[in-house]
């Protein structure tokens, strides 16, 4: 929920961006994400680092379907919340 939350409202983010926001492992982020990335929530992008380092940068962008299912998600919520 937390992850959805963050890529709903700053759009895309980096893995270690997101991992440090939440202060979690890399292992449970990696985790959390594979299994968005496996209902098709999140899409992982892997590019190349910048300047000399030859490392690559994950990128995490929810899907629209992940975006649907989060909003329905935070609607419902919202409804629990306010009897409405």
């Amino acid at each position: 929920m937390r992850i959805c939350g963050l890529l709903d409202t700053y759009g895309t983010m980096r893995f270690d961006v997101l991992r440090d926001t939440l202060e979690i492992s890399d292992a449970t982020c990696s985790k959390h994400l594979k299994t968005l990335a496996e209902h098709d929530y999140i899409q992982l992008d892997k590019k190349a680092g910048e300047g000399s380092k030859a490392y690559k940068v994950t990128w995490v962008k929810l899907t629209q379907e992940g975006k649907q299912a989060f909003q329905s998600h935070v609607a419902a919520l919202r409804q629990i919340v306010t009897g409405q």
